[in-house]
């Protein structure tokens, strides 16, 4: 049986998060690591473990050739709200010299892991922490440029840390992945200038820093913080955001492409009946995309719908 959680953000305790695991599961993976000798520093690329694709990205970027990456979530097609640890999973993380996980209740299993293995001289990133995030505040900080530059300069430090002859290869690196973000930068600020005060809506507040960043006025925010827990919203929140659709109050809806919930997917049907436009938004990074040309393209789709 799948336990389904989403990400409480709304929560005061840490407990409630994506990806709860099975206690079954947890028992098997924690005995399991137990077998698994502490990890001495081994000659080759450094591995890192990222427990999302885009964290495991901007690995590869300013680790190069000298680190071995692997990243957890990957795919774009599945819900990553119902992931369960595997044991290769374990072994991965059980290896790692560095991982690097969101927090704030997005992937709570990475912590449990964590915890249940020490590596030696194992380093951890938890990339809500460099920007401040605290429980109770929305998860998908990566839709923030700013955040991924947080977690490109902790890796560089951390890399060099573990691996002092190419200290100065992770910094240069360092320095080539932050100018790559300047196109997304000068994107949102382009958007900004022309939609700022835009009205908007969501079924899930997954881009709801990017809305941010470009000073959109985003509606509906009690129906997207009960979609995202996983609860059925009130009546008044659903009579509301139905309202701003088939009025045209607002002007653009996006939604997760990634997860299937009745409500959400019925409040989708409504808005393209009433020709509002909508742009899907995914939780994990596409295949054969950087994390730069992806905030592009999402941006370029919300671009397009609002010129519409």
């Amino acid at each position: 049986m799948l336990y389904r959680c989403r990400d409480r953000w709304d929560l005061p305790t840490p407990v409630a998060g994506v990806a709860e695991m099975k206690p079954l599961s947890v028992l098997a993976v924690a005995m399991a690591l137990l077998t698994i000798p502490a990890v001495a520093r081994a000659a080759g690329p450094i591995n890192v473990v990222a427990a999302e694709n885009f964290y495991g990205d901007v690995a590869r970027r300013i680790g190069g050739a000298d680190v071995k990456v692997t990243s957890i979530l990957n795919n774009p097609d599945q819900d990553p709200h119902l992931f369960e640890v595997s044991p290769s999973v374990a072994r991965a993380i059980s290896r790692a010299r560095i991982v690097i996980y969101n927090g704030i209740g997005y992937d709570p299993w990475m912590a449990r892991l964590l915890r249940a293995t020490h590596g030696a001289g194992r380093r951890t990133i938890v990339v809500a922490d460099l920007v401040g995030g605290k429980v109770g505040d929305n998860p998908h900080i990566w839709y923030d440029p700013e955040t991924m530059v947080a977690a490109a300069k902790a890796l560089a430090a951390d890399l060099g840390d573990a691996d002092p002859a190419h200290r100065a290869d992770y910094q240069a690196r360092l320095v080539k992945f932050v100018r790559s973000l300047r196109p997304v930068e000068d994107r949102i600020a382009a958007m900004r200038h022309r939609l700022a005060g835009t009205p908007v809506t969501a079924t899930e507040p997954i881009f709801g820093y990017m809305f941010k960043a470009l000073g959109m006025r985003v509606r509906n925010q009690a129906f997207q913080l009960a979609v995202m827990n996983n609860t059925e919203p009130s009546a008044s929140a659903i009579a509301a955001f139905e309202r701003d659709l088939k009025t045209g109050r607002v002007k653009l809806m996006v939604y997760n492409s990634q997860v299937s919930d009745p409500t959400a997917d019925r409040m989708e049907k409504i808005a393209r009946a009433s020709h509002v436009p909508v742009v899907g938004a995914t939780e994990t990074q596409p295949p054969g995309k950087s994390y730069q040309v992806w905030m592009l393209d999402e941006l370029k789709a919300i671009d397009l719908a609002l010129s519409e």
